[in-house]
């Protein structure tokens, strides 16, 4: 298993077809990301949301942009406004579109033009089930996908969701971006494992840009 972690490997790393790990991309300007997304939740909390068959996740999720991902018992879905307040959700600080940029230019996806960032946030224990992300308009452009705080281990399947999946490991400033051929593989997330990180404490933030229309 040792040898499938990303922490074994932190040269950049393709893992598939068109989807590729950066370890420490966003390294040199974390605080000014993390700051960002304290001024995201300001505008809009964080809420526990709930799948269209009534289960809360165990993730807590804000978004940004002119359009956000939201989940209920009417479906999955983006929305325009936050469900919450009845606003428009805030907009992308300029801080975190030009990482997500930067990134996917990096991976080969110019261009990359997201009007969508969903936020999670992640305590111990919580995590995300493998799913693919095609709720999106506009599934030629690339998912890019920051992590912040606590490591996590990645999953990273195939095209159906039964698939084996390899597992990477994920830290404080590595960016995940996958597209074209690997656009709608199934992924998750493994429970959060206990810890401190000095610069979330016990929280993972995870901020994934997409092109939503």
């Amino acid at each position: 298993m040792m040898a499938d972690l990303f922490s074994a490997h932190r040269a950049r790393q393709q893992i598939d077809d068109g989807a590729w790990l950066l370890p420490g991309f966003a390294l040199d300007q974390t605080a000014l990301l993390l700051q960002s997304v304290e001024a995201i939740a300001v505008a809009a909390p964080f809420r526990i949301m709930v799948t269209p068959w009534g289960q809360p996740m165990s993730v807590a999720m804000t978004n940004c942009g002119p359009y956000g991902w939201t989940t209920d018992r009417s479906g999955y879905r983006y929305s325009d406004r936050d469900p919450a307040s009845g606003k428009p959700w805030p907009p992308i600080p300029a801080v975190l579109r030009e990482l997500a940029q930067r990134a996917a230019a990096q991976c080969g996806y110019e261009a990359f033009e997201p009007d969508a960032c969903l936020v999670n946030l992640y305590v111990p224990g919580a995590r995300m089930g493998a799913h693919q992300d095609r709720d999106e308009g506009n599934l030629t452009a690339p998912i890019v996908s920051l992590s912040l705080g606590l490591p996590a281990i990645f999953l990273w399947g195939g095209r159906r969701r039964d698939d084996k999946a390899r597992r990477f490991r994920l830290e404080h400033g590595d960016v995940a971006v996958w597209g074209g051929p690997s656009r709608l593989t199934y992924h998750g997330v493994a429970p959060l494992a206990e810890g401190l990180h000095p610069a979330t404490g016990a929280k993972r933030y995870n901020l994934t840009f997409r092109c939503a229309r």
